[in-house]
């Protein structure tokens, strides 16, 4: 449901110092509670590309190509370890620098090694696989991984805007799957969330960001502590608040750094008190 005028919800984007930006609000049906910009413009994910990774993922867990729990990556890592960023390998080199599960070390080379893993035990290289599962069943004709597995894809909110409404009403993974996917793995675990610095705990799922009570955070301030998604340094983020039952997606061709932090924060209360 949306009060007032939708079109105010996202207005406040084109006084963003940002050349391109492009945005939507999903709410249940799925309904596009409003919408900015050009829906055709491809522009890079970077790190939100780990959301379409893990979803992938997830899809082979539910086929038994893998098992959440099975070996992979380091010694004593399994592809849980992985998706949560626990499997001990830093954020670009796959050496692992602490014991799997000891400490949350964001790592898109987590998701590299994630991704061959799933290649090789379905037979199926990942990008295919990330095709056949997630993006040709949406309709993400527009969206492709050109790269890393951690931050090489690249998507339009046309895209985008279909895998947000999955994300809120899934519909190739279970209910079951998507509640532990955002439930926090490996409690209690400290880290870095990059860009906002030391967090206790830094919560995470299984490959999505969990907001919880995390100050600062990039997500608004009245986002449910429920609120999960991802956001990358190319400027774009992916949020879903289960409890309002509303998804934000933002595609922008800015890198991220300290002119989003107010932006994106305002804009979240903004949508949130908007439906």
């Amino acid at each position: 449901m949306v009060t007032g005028n939708a079109s105010e919800i996202l207005s406040s984007l084109t006084d963003w110092p940002v050349p391109a930006v492009s945005a939507a609000v999903i709410t249940d049906g799925p309904d596009v509670a409003a919408r900015h910009g050009d829906r055709d413009r491809v522009q890079e994910l970077a790190s939100v590309t780990k959301l379409l990774v893990a979803y992938a993922a997830l899809v082979a867990v539910e086929e038994g190509a893998v098992e959440l729990d099975e070996a992979a990556g380091p010694e004593g890592s399994t592809v849980r370890h992985l998706l949560a960023h626990t499997s001990g390998v830093a954020f670009d080199d796959r050496w692992p620098t602490t014991a799997p599960g000891t400490k949350r070390i964001y790592s898109s080379a987590g998701f590299e090694i994630l991704a061959e893993h799933v290649t090789e035990r379905s037979g199926i290289e990942f990008g295919e696989y990330l095709s056949a599962a997630v993006l040709e069943p949406l309709g993400m004709t527009s969206t492709e991984l050109h790269g890393s597995a951690g931050h090489g894809a690249r998507s339009n909110l046309r895209d985008m805007e279909a895998f947000a409404a999955e994300l809120l009403a899934p519909t190739l993974v279970s209910g079951q799957t998507v509640d532990e996917a955002t439930s926090v793995q490996f409690e209690g675990l400290g880290g870095i969330l990059p860009g906002y610095g030391s967090q206790r705990p830094n919560d995470w799922g299984l490959g999505f960001e969990l907001r919880d009570h995390k100050s600062p955070h990039w997500t608004g301030e009245t986002n449910s502590a429920r609120t999960f998604g991802h956001f990358g340094q190319s400027g774009t983020f992916l949020w879903v608040d289960p409890e309002a039952r509303v998804s934000c997606v933002v595609l922008a061709d800015r890198a991220f750094g300290d002119w989003a932090k107010p932006l994106w924060t305002a804009l979240g209360d903004t949508v949130l008190a908007g439906v």
